[in-house]
């Protein structure tokens, strides 16, 4: 007894194992995603016989399991506004000469450590 897996299911089978390989070969090359984790490809063959044991109506299922994307780091700044709500900036400590940010002694400084030249307002507009 031979199965052609190639020619399974009118070559459908086949087709399918190709199309999550290529999903696979996609997730393995985007770079938001970890190199080392796993991929998998599942192929699940469910065969339920009928009474007589002479048929079997077949399901076949090819699906794969990707890398999830990595997660973005960032980091939040919490404080109250005027009217006591609750509020929440993102701190970014990049070299941005734009961003505004609090040096070791309480000065406000721009991205660059250096102190913004003009009126500053506030942290939070």
């Amino acid at each position: 007894m031979q199965v052609d897996i190639n020619n399974l299911a009118g070559g459908a089978m086949a087709e399918r194992i190709n199309r999550e390989l290529n999903k696979v070969a996609e997730n393995v090359l985007d770079p938001n995603t970890k190199a080392e984790a796993v991929r998998t490809v599942t192929i699940s063959i469910k065969i339920k016989p009928n009474e007589a044991r002479q048929i079997g109506q077949t399901d076949i299922e090819v699906k794969s399991s990707l890398a999830p994307a990595k997660g973005v780091p960032t980091q939040f700044v919490f404080d109250f506004d005027r009217e006591g709500n609750a509020v929440l900036k993102e701190l970014n400590l990049s070299n941005d000469r734009d961003q505004m940010a609090l040096n070791d002694a309480g000065d406000v400084v721009d991205g660059t450590g250096t102190s913004p030249s003009g009126k500053v307002v506030g942290m939070f507009k």
